[in-house]
């Protein structure tokens, strides 16, 4: 009994130091939650593929007028637009319009169109969930 109480004190010692740390408040520290959600930008639920995972990120610019032409992702992707004002059309008419400083979780198995619609160049990060040696991106013909 005495040393179970022995090691619950020192899990506990050296439990608090991190969860102090966990809720400091500093000043040099911001965070901003960006994108929390089960669905995407659709309405569609994500559901992560199976196999071995593999996150990739891609840096993409597109240019004044610019278009991604259309495609489809067979995995869940994340985009973060860092600057200019880009358009994702759907098939069905649908359209989402972010600006720089917005995050989506982009449609999955869904053939859709981004298309720069401002006078500078997109530029955006995109980061995928996918499964190692699995296409991330396939054109529609």
């Amino acid at each position: 009994m005495k040393r179970r109480l022995q090691t619950l004190c020192a899990v506990v010692a050296l439990c608090l130091p991190l969860a102090a740390f966990a809720l400091d408040q500093s000043a040099s520290v911001k965070v901003i939650p960006l994108l929390k959600t089960v669905e995407s930008w659709d309405g569609a639920p994500i559901v992560y593929p199976e196999g071995k995972a593999e996150i990739t990120a891609l840096w993409v610019e597109i240019a004044p007028g610019g278009e991604t032409g259309w495609h489809r992702h067979a995995v869940p992707s994340f985009a973060m637009l860092l600057e200019g004002t880009l358009e994702v059309t759907l098939k069905d008419g649908r359209v989402k319009r972010l600006q720089a400083g917005e995050a989506l979780a982009e449609v999955i198995n869904t053939a859709h169109n981004g298309r720069n619609v401002g006078g500078t160049p997109v530029k955006l990060v995109v980061f995928y969930a996918g499964v190692a040696g699995q296409t991330l991106t396939s054109k529609e013909p």
